[in-house]
């Protein structure tokens, strides 16, 4: 499948973090602008999570949860407003895993399997990561990841990496 715009509704699912400037109200800002996005729904929000920064040591720890969306927007279309809400927000991208106000990823667009500049879905490192896989698993426990299975069974492998329910 292309990743052009839809003619009708279309599930996404998108990973909002946060470590700097207050993190629980910049993630409760980022559902909120979420919503605020056109042709778009905000279906469902998981709980807020707190893990260990990834990469880049010496940083606060983040705030991470997971939302489901219903859009009309293409995946890149949805992609770019998303990028604009991250900038809306304060985003600034010194480093790769920097520290951040709002990060704001696409995960999954349906079972759209796409490779373009800019845009990879699923999303290339979410099956790694137990900070995506715990709220998404908590807001559609039977979510697959296209190509590569159940998130159940991906979260399984992500066991030890520590992650507290706020």
């Amino acid at each position: 499948m292309a990743c052009v715009k839809p003619r009708e509704l279309c599930r996404a699912y998108l990973a909002l973090g946060s470590n700097l400037q207050d993190p629980v109200a910049q993630v409760e800002t980022g559902f909120r602008d979420l919503a605020g996005l056109p042709e778009t729904r905000l279906l469902v929000r998981s709980s807020l999570y707190r893990s260990a920064p990834v990469g880049a040591p010496g940083q606060p720890d983040y705030v991470n949860a997971v939302a489901a969306v219903e859009t009309r927007l293409g995946p890149t279309e949805l992609l770019e407003a998303m990028l604009s809400v991250e900038h809306h927000r304060g985003r600034v991208r010194a480093f790769q895993n920097a520290p951040r106000t709002l990060d704001l990823d696409l995960l999954l667009y349906e079972d759209l399997v796409c490779h373009q500049h800019g845009l990879t879905l699923p999303h290339p490192r979410m099956h790694e990561r137990a900070f995506v896989l715990v709220p998404l698993a908590e807001i559609a426990p039977d979510c697959e990841i296209p190509g590569r299975g159940p998130v159940s069974e991906w979260l399984a492998r992500c066991a030890g990496q520590a992650i507290e329910k706020l």
